[in-house]
């Protein structure tokens, strides 16, 4: 995936400056990685809290002159999409082989950004550097809001596009932005909107690096290797770690040169090989009694492999293998732990069953400024965000019906 992003960004330098794609692969990569290993979590926290408002700053200038380039008004060009077929978010008929349904969306994909947003270490590392809890929820809470609106823009931008070039193919889709920025010879267009570009792709590979340098530092090297370093080293070797991972994201991501088709999908495709296995690998984690360790990795095995023969043998669409991953996951897990280790008389105190007999019987507060702290606790404030899901589904109801 984050190699898919590396490559992505490589375009834009390509695009604009006529330098060939693995040259601005290595280059992206370089100029990543030295504010990373500079400057740390803090650097890349600050770097994407930037990044993100010239990307919204680049794609609302785009959309604004989008519209106003459109051939037709925006209410007959809407009309228009519509009839051929192009404007129908909701669609109710279950699917398995369509990506796209009402279904895959509220089961399959709620999973899927269920494990990218609670178990992914991009995120994780993010909730760790919040001050509180309450911050982190906030924080988790304030995406959950704002997906929607920031998918809904590009989504818009994307059919617009459709319509401002009358469906004509492209030798790359994924240039479509630049090459209409580039046609209309305003100065400073391509600027804004490359940058626009770049601040998103190289917030996430900043992220990337981090949390592939903290993993490999915290959870392999002080722990299997040296348990008594002191935190300089142990920086130091963090460091190192980030510099090895960027040489070895480069080398996929010129392998993507070759690769057709838009990089939105290809990012999905091979996210949706993971997110499962990852998903019941934490479920059975945080829920089970039962899974051990050795079990939790032969069924890690056997979700990859559930996931692989599902991708490459069957019509199934990419949304629905996390649910596939995961589920094979969690079954081969617990099976496979009770064979090797079997029963355990009590959760681990890891789970959150173990967590919540621990705040109660050290008698710890649950709470703190209103926000819970015991893991399992819902905040009654969350359930807004329920609100907010099932009005936005009414907003692309009524938005069908009203073009």
């Amino acid at each position: 995936t984050t190699a898919a992003i590396l490559y992505a960004t490589a375009l834009v330098i390509a695009f604009i400056t006529g330098v060939d794609v693995v040259y601005s692969i290595v280059v992206v990569s370089a100029i990543t990685l030295v504010y990373t290993a500079l400057g740390g979590i803090t650097s890349v926290i600050w770097t994407d809290v930037f990044q993100a408002g010239v990307l919204f700053l680049g794609a609302i200038i785009i959309l604004f002159l989008l519209i106003d380039h459109l051939p037709m008004s925006l209410a007959d060009t809407l009309a228009a999409l519509k009839s051929q077929g192009k404007l129908n978010p909701l669609i109710f008929k279950f699917d398995l082989a369509r990506d796209t349904t009402v279904w895959s969306g509220v089961i399959a994909m709620t999973l899927y950004h269920v494990t990218v947003y609670g178990t992914n270490q991009m995120m994780v590392q993010r909730a760790l550097a919040a001050k509180t809890i309450g911050d982190a929820k906030k924080a988790y809470l304030m995406m959950g809001y704002a997906a929607f609106f920031i998918y809904f823009l590009f989504i818009l931008m994307g059919v617009l596009f459709y319509s401002y070039y009358q469906g004509r193919e492209f030798e790359d889709t994924n240039t479509i932005i630049l090459q209409f920025a580039h046609g209309l010879a305003i100065p400073g267009l391509v600027g804004i909107l490359a940058a626009a570009v770049l601040a998103a792709s190289m917030s996430t590979l900043a992220s990337a690096f981090n949390s592939l340098a903290t993993i490999a530092t915290v959870d392999f090297y002080q722990k299997y290797y040296r348990k008594d370093g002191n935190s300089a080293h142990y920086l130091a070797v963090s460091r190192l770690f980030t510099i090895a991972f960027a040489i070895v994201t480069v080398i996929p991501a010129i392998a993507l040169t070759h690769s057709k088709g838009s990089i939105l999908l290809i990012l999905s495709n091979i996210g949706s090989y993971f997110v499962g296995a990852q998903l019941g690998m934490f479920a059975a984690g945080f829920f089970s009694k039962h899974a051990t360790e050795k079990g939790v990795l032969v069924g890690t095995l056997v979700g990859f492999i559930a996931v692989w023969i599902v991708a490459t043998q069957t019509t199934i669409a990419w949304p629905w293998y996390c649910l596939i991953g995961a589920t094979s996951n969690i079954v081969v897990t617990i099976v496979a732990s009770l064979l090797i280790d079997g029963r355990q008389k009590e959760y681990s105190p890891y789970t959150i069953p173990g967590q919540i007999r621990a705040f109660e019987r050290e008698k710890l507060p649950q709470k703190d400024n209103g926000w819970y702290l015991v893991p399992g606790k819902i905040d009654k404030t969350s359930y807004w965000l329920l609100v907010f899901f099932l009005a936005s589904l009414v907003f692309l109801f009524v938005f069908e019906r009203m073009i």
